[in-house]
């Protein structure tokens, strides 16, 4: 059974290991964004063979992973051309109960655009201000106003320093990601140097452990995603949106920053070193 590690980086090339359940985060900078991600994973185990503890599962009890990222963009963008999911570097194996698992994805997130079935380079990709369970926003003058991070308590959502026309007798705070399943709303909104983004992407659908990943849906849906994984990589990305006309090698724009989950062959010598989760 091969260990699994996480990384994190400004692209799917430009990788650091990252110390799940640890409180620390990888810095990110490249020429769009700059900020760090931070990973809390229940049960995941490290190299030892230990399952690591995080505190944060006892203040989000109801959850069982977590992608943090606090951040700014260095050049505008528009709220509906900051995505964040999965992409793949291969076709998948898609497993018994997929179509189920496609309406449970398209139920917690009906903004969610999807080519899982590519013969090429599956994706799925949703708008991040709408996607993401967890959503902070503030107003900074320079980097001097960044708190630090992960912080000792947790992400809410708080876009009250978001002014928009349309949100008026809105409660944003409440109603964020309902209030921008409309394509329209989110081109409202730019994301510049000025803006400071903190999410926490989490869920309680994957369950981790020793043995391995285990998908978990509703009415009692239970999928051994170790069962169908061929062993490539799984990166949650942050990326652009792809326009049509875009000249661009993959079906999604470039990169502001990701998150990837792969295997390490315990069996192979040299597997633990420079290994730091």
């Amino acid at each position: 059974m091969p260990r699994l590690r996480i990384l994190a980086g400004p692209s799917l090339e430009e990788l650091t290991p990252i110390a799940a359940n640890s409180g620390d985060a990888v810095e990110i900078k490249n020429e769009v964004f700059e900020g760090k991600v931070a990973a809390h994973i229940q049960g995941f185990v490290d190299p030892s063979g230990r399952a690591t503890e995080s505190p944060y599962f006892s203040k989000r009890s109801s959850v069982t992973w977590s992608i943090q990222v606090q951040g700014r963009f260095l050049k505008p963008y528009s709220a509906d051309d900051v995505l964040f999911g999965n992409v793949f570097e291969r076709p998948l194996k898609l497993p018994w109960g997929f179509s189920a698992a496609l309406k449970f994805m398209n139920f917690i997130d009906p903004t969610l655009e999807q080519d899982l079935a590519s013969s090429s380079k599956p994706w799925a990709l949703s708008p991040l201000i709408s996607t993401m369970p967890y959503l902070e926003h503030k107003k900074i003058s320079g980097p001097e106003d960044i708190p630090p991070f992960p912080s000792d308590g947790l992400i809410e959502n708080d876009i009250s320093q978001l002014h928009l026309e349309s949100a008026n007798n809105i409660d944003l705070t409440k109603e964020r990601r309902t209030f921008f399943k409309d394509a329209a709303r989110r081109k409202e909104v730019m994301f510049g140097p000025e803006d400071l983004i903190t999410a926490d992407f989490c869920y309680n659908y994957l369950q981790f452990s020793a043995q391995g990943v285990e998908l978990r849906l509703p009415a009692g849906i239970t999928i051994d995603m170790m069962k169908y994984w061929d062993g490539q990589r799984v990166p949650f990305v942050c990326c652009e949106r792809l326009h049509a006309g875009d000249q661009h090698s993959e079906p999604w724009g470039r990169i502001f920053w990701c998150i990837v989950i792969e295997a390490v062959d315990e069996e192979v010598p040299g597997a633990h070193e420079d290994d730091v989760d």
